[in-house]
């Protein structure tokens, strides 16, 4: 049998605002486990871009609409830029996230800006979208959506992982797949950072040159949301309404901020993988060297080390696989991850 494939674009903004994901990938048809990572990038957000996204939360309907036309036009020129870049012929889709500016599922509300159909206008090419929505209209959380992708592309692994602006992971319970946001992890760090004039903490230097405050790293502890069963997901509001005021009150040193919230962050992941050694961490926090090592103390593992591009750009991957599922009319939300009422194709395709 002739193997056919399939090319595909990938774009993701995750919650901590690190920049703009893009890959290009090539799935084999019959077996999409089989993929290629063929291009991947980062582009920065400017200022203007990062301060827009990060502000969005507090906007009007009207206001976020006019987002989501401006940014889909900025994702489209980012895009084409990326073909332009590395000299792209053949796409037969791009799949994309948006970014996340309202997560409410319990009021039934999920928000990502970037219209597609903006997109497909400014790439003339097939776009697909707004993968949380159907979701949550079912009953669900709209996220993790990324397991389904752990579940075809990476079965090698116990516990995938993910150290995002949140830190989510997936595995395989009861012969079901079963994933959920675990705490807070880059959106916090990076928040208290950059009161420091820099991006984000490297290798968690700054925090390992601080000391723990223990009756924060109690009262984070005690935060009721780690007391839920999954079906469960954080979102931004979460973290503004009950994490830093907490932190705030506690603590004013950004060294004991930064070390105490690493501590908080590792006890948490760290029951859950607890004596497993085949955990995939990927996201930008596994580059902080101080976290791993707090993660391993707690979990008492050994964290295996994966490539830079599988770290950097997994997310990216899967949504372009999620893409694919989508145009295929197969199941890429899982109900035993979501709390959907079923399990369902989720996302929007445009042509343009």
């Amino acid at each position: 049998m002739i193997n056919t494939y399939v090319y595909a674009i990938g774009v993701m903004s995750g919650t901590s605002l690190d920049g703009l994901d893009l890959v290009y990938v090539k799935f084999e048809t019959q077996t999409p486990s089989n993929f290629q990572i063929i291009h991947a990038q980062t582009t920065p957000y400017s200022k203007e871009w990062m301060l827009l996204l990060k502000n969005a939360i507090h906007s009007s309907p009207k206001e976020i609409k006019k987002l989501d036309f401006s940014y889909g036009a900025y994702l489209g020129t980012q895009i084409n830029q990326f073909i332009a870049d590395y000299g792209i012929t053949k796409v037969d889709f791009i799949a994309s996230h948006g970014h996340t500016v309202l997560h409410q599922p319990e009021k039934g509300i999920t928000v990502q800006v970037g219209c597609g159909a903006e997109i497909a206008k400014q790439t003339s090419l097939k776009v697909v979208y707004d993968f949380r929505t159907q979701d949550v209209q079912l009953g669900g959380q709209g996220a993790p959506l990324v397991p389904i992708g752990d579940h075809v592309l990476f079965q090698d692994y116990e516990y995938c992982l993910n150290l995002g602006g949140f830190s989510n992971i997936s595995f395989v319970a009861n012969n079901q797949r079963v994933a959920f946001d675990i705490c807070p992890v880059n959106i916090v760090l990076n928040h208290y950072v950059n009161t420091l004039g820099l991006p984000y903490d490297s290798e968690g230097k700054l925090a390992a040159s601080g000391t723990i405050n223990y009756p924060l790293l109690e009262a984070l502890n005690a935060l009721d949301y780690y007391q839920k069963n999954p079906p469960k997901s954080l979102g931004l509001e979460w973290v503004q309404a009950f994490v830093f005021p907490l932190i705030d009150a506690y603590e004013n040193d950004v060294a004991i901020v930064l070390r105490t919230f690493l501590e908080h962050i590792a006890i948490q992941i760290g029951k859950i993988i607890f004596k497993s050694e085949a955990v995939l961490v990927t996201g930008g926090g596994a580059f902080n060297t101080f976290l791993l090592e707090r993660i391993e103390f707690f979990a008492e593992n050994t964290i295996p080390l994966v490539s830079d591009e599988l770290i950097n750009f997994k997310e990216a991957l899967v949504f372009s696989f999620l893409g694919l599922l989508k145009i295929n009319g197969k199941i890429n939300c899982l109900k035993s991850v979501t709390g959907a009422q079923k399990n369902h194709s989720s996302g929007s395709i445009v042509s343009p």
